[in-house]
């Protein structure tokens, strides 16, 4: 992460200052060809982030919505744009922010998933996605998600529409379940 220096046939190259490194078989992947400019910025935002913490502290990345504005990200773009980052299998959100009063606000961590932590190496998730037509799907899918907060316990759903949905037939979305055909129960009983 800081300048380095080699020798090539007698000549000496350098960089500068602090530099990032990615891997060309990820930027030859399909998860990262279907990235949206605001998911190309969210990473770069995050390496950044990484840097100012010596390139240590991978999976404690403090950053804030308004750091992501700052970096050039429409604030409405923010969150649909760090879902996309997530279901790609770049990024790992290790801790969730929540927004309020000075007191109370605090950031999300996040975790770059090709870069390794104290604990473990590089889990590379977005390896799993293998064509463009499933990296496009899931992209898609990630940025018309929506968040909601569930009322019973304040945990969080995401809810994903399914681009594939057709007409006339109903479907239940949970956070275990997925898409699922609702089915009516009808129970008889009798009087005794």
């Amino acid at each position: 992460m800081t300048g380095t220096a080699r020798k090539d046939k007698g000549k000496q190259f350098t960089i500068g200052g602090q530099f990032l490194w990615q891997l060309v078989e990820m930027k030859e992947s399909p998860a990262w060809r279907v990235l949206s400019q605001s998911g190309h910025r969210v990473l770069s935002r995050l390496e950044i982030e990484m840097a100012h913490h010596g390139g240590k502290d991978n999976g404690k990345l403090p950053t804030t919505f308004d750091q992501f504005e700052e970096y050039g990200i429409h604030r409405h773009a923010i969150a649909p744009a760090i879902r996309e980052v997530v279901a790609l299998g770049f990024v790992e959100i290790t801790e969730r922010g929540r927004a309020g009063n000075a007191e109370w606000r605090r950031p999300s961590l996040f975790r770059l998933t090709y870069r390794e932590t104290p604990l473990c190496k590089p889990t590379d998730e977005w390896r799993k996605i293998e064509t463009m037509e499933e990296a496009e799907f899931i992209a898609a899918a990630a940025r018309k998600a929506s968040e909601k907060q569930n009322s019973s316990g304040g945990k969080r759903q995401i809810s994903v529409r399914n681009p594939h949905h057709k007409p006339g037939f109903l479907s239940a979305e949970t956070i275990t379940t997925g898409l699922s055909a609702e089915t009516t129960t009808t129970s008889i009983s009798r009087g005794a």
